[in-house]
């Protein structure tokens, strides 16, 4: 029978063997490139995803509710509102579960390394945040009567939150944290730099926030507040990837900013409010 070598099938395992080098650099090239269109495939997919749940997540809270007979409400149907996150919280975490099994390869510290100290962090948000919520029935209300809006406007939920408020929205919180998230560890696994990342992380969290223009409020409210959000989404990378309990901290100041906004809206007076919300939204 006629040997490999000589019928033009090169066996690798064969002594006789001797690639070239230019062979070697063809070879590696190659690989580089395909693994390099796998990286970028993979991340568009996962960027598209996140996207796609986030702009669904947002159709359905402002059409399907309502289409249901439920109220698009954190005030007046925290119940089906919560529910509706819950749902979504789900959908994220079947998704991009494969993203969150590579935390603890991408990150600088060991998940829940200190126990104690994670306790401590999960402990002292809790209280602060049933402080809060003892603490909101006390503060003044924002007073609308005798107060003229133009035509068209309609006034964020936010200013006038109740106690259930705050119930939707710490699940909602959660949903957009993991979203988030999935996408920092998918582009920490590919290697990408932390603040490549964190300028990725600001775009999406900002612009996704855009999406508040269909709860029919101001132009200037959604742009004020997508800016915030991009803000928001450039320290994010830092908390996932540098920071033990880094997510703690991460849904906390998320959290945090919708506290402070009620009792900044409710400490400095109704009317100081209302001057304040016309002159930024040209009522």
């Amino acid at each position: 029978m006629e040997s490999s070598r000589h019928s033009g099938y090169h066996n690798i395992h064969d002594p006789g063997f001797r690639p070239d080098a230019a062979g070697h650099l063809r070879m590696h090239s190659t690989i580089r490139n395909e693994q390099s269109g796998e990286t970028a495939s993979s991340l568009r997919l996962v960027l598209t995803l996140i996207a796609l749940l986030w702009v669904l997540s947002d159709i359905g809270f402002y059409f399907l509710l309502p289409a249901l007979g439920q109220a698009a409400s954190y005030n007046e149907n925290p119940i089906g509102t919560s529910l509706y996150y819950v749902f979504w919280v789900g959908i994220a975490v079947i998704t991009f579960w494969p993203q969150y099994a590579r935390w603890q390869r991408v990150s600088r510290w060991r998940m829940f390394g200190n126990r104690l100290t994670s306790i401590a962090v999960w402990s002292l948000a809790f209280i602060a945040a049933m402080a809060f919520l003892a603490y909101l029935p006390k503060l003044p209300p924002i007073d609308l009567q005798g107060v003229t809006f133009r035509e068209g406007f309609t006034l964020p939920e936010l200013p006038l939150a109740n106690g259930w408020y705050f119930l939707p929205k710490s699940v909602e919180i959660l949903f957009q944290q993991l979203l988030v998230v999935a996408l920092v560890l998918a582009m920490a696994s590919e290697g990408i730099r932390v603040g490549k990342i964190a300028l990725y992380c600001g775009l999406l969290f900002g612009g996704t926030h855009l999406l508040l223009a269909f709860g029919d409020v101001p132009v200037g409210y959604v742009i004020r507040f997508a800016f915030l959000a991009g803000l928001f989404g450039l320290t994010i990378p830092y908390l996932i990837l540098r920071v033990p309990n880094g997510f703690a901290y991460s849904y906390a100041i998320h959290w945090g900013y919708y506290a402070a906004t009620v009792m900044m809206a409710r400490i400095v007076g109704p009317e100081a409010v209302l001057t304040i919300i016309r002159s930024l939204f040209d009522l």
